[in-house]
């Protein structure tokens, strides 16, 4: 089956699958971002199918028309008991959805490691299957904060100061590194550091260090979830802010937002993020016009730096002397209910419908302009 979308003359869209769950430390939020994508897209009249990453890598299909019906995130950890068929193997599940005619379109709504970092992304592409979002390139070096910070910063955009710390390091010269960050927090003026790991989000394993005997502890809880940790400066009294970004083409960028976070907490930890009713949000970040269109600019320019497809959203930090810093970008930004990137465009009249939409459409134009005839090694040396 194939939908045409009556509001355009676009070509009909195809069959969705829609892509969640996963092995990483973000998986409950994936499930609750790809069961209302999902949802979405059902709504609005496309033929979608729903495919769950379980925990240990098994891949399961939910059942034709499954909702998550106020379900927890806790329920999917049993796909089994919700009616979902499995579980197959990664390559039995590509195998299937690649040989399904007609060929869907996948929906990535994978957060984190094996989603978001060009992992899944590559596996699809060797199967021939067209996704949603930003290829392998970008999502690598988007999922690593430390490749990202290093790339933006040598194309002259601002970020705020880091330390890389690899676990082997850390294993090796423990004083050593606690030394540097001494010197570090010094030289910045304030004892605070934000500990965090260099491959996830969802901020989970960040710390916020107030002084020197907190900083040993957030180094080996950042690095219980990935094998190197980011240190930044602190900006105190620092604002944050969220750039909703839609487009394949780098010279007509859809750039909705700045939205704000108001965070319930010291920072926007994950209880803080994730918690209904603890932090508040706005669509309409309240700035002199000059500092808003800087962060705007700011946002497409990190979107293109890296070569971002499809969609992402760009994080902020505002410090009280008005300096403006790009906190890291997201290729494969939350769909929650609380999450501002699908709300963020709603300030320019889109329906969390219309973004995701927007997605599907944007994934298929890329596919179209991708298709191209694959060569071997007798065309070349013909």
């Amino acid at each position: 089956m194939i939908v045409r979308d009556r509001s355009s003359d676009r070509t009909p869209r195809p069959p969705v699958v829609v892509l969640f769950g996963g092995r990483s430390a973000e998986h409950d939020v994936s499930v609750v971002s790809g069961t209302d994508v999902a949802a979405a897209l059902a709504d609005a009249g496309l033929e979608v199918d729903q495919v769950l990453i379980g925990l240990a890598g098994d891949w399961w299909w939910l059942p034709a028309g499954h909702r998550r019906d106020g379900r927890s995130a806790a329920a999917y950890d049993r796909p089994g008991s919700i009616g979902a068929s499995g579980p197959f193997g990664p390559g039995a599940a590509l195998e299937r959805l690649s040989t399904s005619e007609p060929r869907p379109l996948i929906f990535i709504a994978l957060h984190g490691p094996g989603g978001e970092d060009g992992a899944i992304q590559g596996l699809l592409e060797t199967a021939g299957l067209c996704y949603t979002g930003a290829g392998v390139a970008a999502s690598a070096v988007g999922m690593d904060k430390a490749l990202f910070k290093r790339t933006i910063r040598g194309c002259g955009l601002p970020v705020v100061d880091w330390l890389e710390v690899p676990a082997h390091r850390w294993a090796a010269a423990r004083d050593a590194v606690l030394a540097e960050l001494d010197a570090f927090a010094s030289a910045g003026h304030d004892a605070r550091l934000m500990v965090k790991p260099a491959r996830l989000g969802s901020s989970v394993g960040m710390t916020l260090a107030h002084r020197p005997p907190e900083r040993g502890p957030a180094i080996d809880h950042a690095l219980r979830y990935d094998t190197l940790a980011i240190v930044e400066r602190y900006i105190a009294g620092g604002r944050e802010l969220e750039v909703a970004v839609l487009g394949n083409d780098a010279a007509r960028l859809e750039i909705h937002g700045p939205g704000e976070i108001l965070s319930g907490h010291e920072f926007y930890d994950y209880a803080a993020k994730y918690t209904p009713g603890l932090s508040e949000t706005s669509t309409r970040a309240e700035l002199e016009p000059r500092v808003r269109e800087r962060v705007r600019d700011l946002a497409a320019d990190a979107y293109r730096t890296i070569g971002v497809e499809g969609f992402a959203r760009v994080d902020f930090l505002i410090a009280s002397d008005g300096s403006v810093f790009i906190s890291e970008i997201n290729t494969i930004p939350g769909f929650t209910p609380i999450s501002l990137f699908p709300a963020l465009p709603a300030e320019d009249g889109l329906s969390y419908v219309d973004v995701c939409l927007r997605v599907v459409d944007l994934a298929i134009d890329r596919c179209r302009e991708g298709e191209r005839p694959m060569l071997t090694s007798q065309d070349l040396y013909r």
